[in-house]
């Protein structure tokens, strides 16, 4: 949660500290202050001393309290007074709260992000100035080829390329079908059974 700190030489210094926020975060609050009734309220008359109409925010599990003023002036006065105190013992931290950003239409809603290029979004890469998609063309069949498949027959060498003196023939040899492949009584591989299930 970012913070805007000031110190007390920079709030001497602004003619205007109307541009502050009106609400301090009080950090390292002893635990006893969340827990004990006794104890918040001694909290929270060191900061009613300053305005009486103050409210507060506890966050137990981060041991901070918010306290909302009702004007910059006091959470300034108060920060100045308040700022590295000790109170039960534990020394508290008080820093200006986030400024609240104000929109036209005062919604409590997020707003979209702004309409500029998100660089932690890949988009598709564009294509450089000037590139046309090609068209694909037609298929190419070569029919002397599927002729040349069509005339292999089984048992039989065929000469694809013939031999040179720099580059070896190419010859193919069509495998015929294996004796018995097809007969019903050849012995077959029997599938293992899966175990019972326990």
């Amino acid at each position: 949660m970012p913070r805007l700190v000031a110190t007390h030489e920079e709030i001497k210094m602004a003619d205007d500290v109307s541009d502050l926020p009106d609400a301090l975060i009080a950090t390292n609050v002893e635990e006893r202050v969340f827990d004990d009734p006794l104890e918040k309220e001694q909290f929270e008359n060191l900061f009613c001393e300053f305005d009486p109409s103050v409210t507060f925010q506890y966050l137990k599990s981060f041991r901070r309290v918010r306290i909302n003023f009702i004007s910059p002036e006091l959470a300034a006065k108060a920060r100045i007074h308040l700022h590295q105190a000790e109170f039960l013992g534990t020394i508290i931290k008080c820093y200006f709260a986030q400024a609240k950003q104000t929109t036209c239409d005062d919604s409590p809603h997020l707003k979209p992000p702004p309409m500029e290029k998100q660089f932690l979004i890949s988009p598709p890469a564009s294509p450089p100035v000037g590139w046309e998609q090609v068209q694909e063309s037609h298929p190419v069949i070569n029919y002397d080829l599927l002729a040349a498949i069509a005339q292999l027959a089984p048992g039989e060498s065929h000469e694809l390329h013939p031999p040179s003196e720099s580059q070896p023939g190419i010859v193919v040899h069509i495998c015929e079908d294996p004796e018995g492949y097809n007969d019903p009584n050849r012995p077959r591989i029997v599938q293992t059974r899966r175990p019972e299930a326990t």
